[in-house]
């Protein structure tokens, strides 16, 4: 029946937000205590904290032994930023978009780096492009799981073992809640704050051998601001890979993040967190089936995302509606569900089509997101009756 009572329960933890995302089960300022603040990173204890996180990264992900970790500045926008500005440019570019971030890279490959030769695959939110098109003798930018679309790739297997170009990976939101085919590799990036719920401001970039032979054989044709150079005399600068930052990071945000790392090896390093984001996001699948009103914006099952689900009404009430008024509609339920404190940072991203956007990583507990489900309609419906025609009672 059309609930018409607020539910009793409320998550324990609402905050479901896409990014940053939610701190760890059990976190506490507490895990912070050894940080290294008012020291030099470029201390030896500085030095080792870097290293440590690094090293710990690595066996976390399971990096091969002969790709490279580094941490650079500008969370993960700043390290894919850093990866196209420094790789780009010495053959033509295949550029996938199906979500905003997507565009943003075509934007800065077409407008900033200005490259002649390049190939716009594009998918409207919900959509994959072809992933079949992709020519892999070319380089190649995607984002592996898409934040704003709730869209990622159901694979790595469209791209050629035997490629001649570099893969660039945007891959945040999928390091540790989705399978990375490292083969198929060449360049990829993320942050701490996304699965790993650690703070903002650092991104992580991985490096491929054929990345690196990339930047050692390849002199980009624009200058390189000094927080995007990898390269000191024509060979690649191995210290950015050992914790020698290229520039100050925080400690207190390192010590966040290796409170994070140990957080995550503690509960089964990353099978356990694939699973949890997995079980998270089922709870919501599930709903959406047996819930008329609400749709998953992502058409085709296998390129769901298992972080950050994106969801549509789909009632026709609220489809009749202008776009705007469709907007004010969800934004309507965020907010009532943030007055609530039942859930907060929810409306879907500035620029995609009007709904909701649920975090559903690892640092999530199961029991939150089937907590808010209640809430979720409990809003709905309270909105959807300021709507016209009224909406029908139904059961189950």
């Amino acid at each position: 029946m059309v609930p018409t009572a607020k539910p009793k329960l409320r998550p324990a933890n609402p905050n479901f937000s896409c990014g940053p995302c939610s701190k760890h089960p059990g976190w506490s300022p507490a895990g912070l205590g050894g940080a290294l603040l008012g020291r030099s990173h470029r201390s030896l204890e500085g030095r080792a904290r870097l290293k440590a996180l690094i090293s710990e990264t690595r066996q976390l992900i399971g990096l091969p032994p002969d790709y490279l970790l580094g941490i650079v500045p500008g969370s993960d926008t700043g390290a894919f930023e850093l990866a196209m500005w420094s790789l780009l440019g010495a053959r033509g570019v295949d550029v996938l978009a199906w979500e905003s971030f997507g565009h943003v890279w075509v934007s800065d490959i077409v407008r900033q780096l200005r490259l002649e030769n390049v190939r716009i695959l594009s998918a409207e939110f919900g959509s994959l492009p072809d992933l079949a098109t992709v020519d892999c003798d070319r380089d190649v930018v995607f984002t592996a799981n898409g934040t704003t679309s709730g869209v990622r790739i159901p694979d790595y297997d469209w791209i050629a073992d035997d490629r001649r170009g570099l893969t660039l990976v945007d891959a945040t939101s999928a390091i540790l809640a989705q399978p990375i085919d490292w083969v198929k590799v060449d360049a990829l990036t993320f942050s701490w704050q996304k699965v790993l719920g650690g703070e903002a401001a650092h991104g992580m970039l991985v490096l491929s051998p054929r990345a690196v032979e990339r930047l050692e054989s390849h002199v980009p044709p624009w200058p390189l601001p000094k927080v995007f150079r990898l390269v000191k005399e024509g060979r690649i600068d191995g210290a950015i890979f050992e914790g020698e930052t290229i520039n100050t990071p925080s400690m207190l945000c390192v010590e966040d993040c290796l409170d994070a790392l140990r957080w995550a090896v503690s509960i089964g390093g990353l099978p356990a967190l694939h699973a949890r984001a997995d079980r998270n996001a089922q709870i919501l699948f599930d709903w959406i089936e047996r819930t008329p009103w609400i749709g998953n914006l992502a058409a085709v099952a296998d390129t769901r995302s298992n972080t950050s689900v994106c969801l549509k009404f789909t009632d026709p009430a609220v489809t009749a509606l202008p776009l705007d008024a469709q907007s004010q509609f969800t934004k309507a339920v965020a907010g009532a569900l943030a007055q609530e404190r039942a859930a907060f940072d929810i409306a879907a991203y500035r620029g995609a089509p009007p709904g909701l956007r649920i975090w559903t990583g690892a640092t999530i507990e199961t029991s939150d997101v089937a907590a808010l489900l209640p809430w979720i309609e409990w809003a709905f419906y309270a909105g959807r009756a300021r709507l016209s025609p009224p909406i029908a009672r139904h059961d189950g």
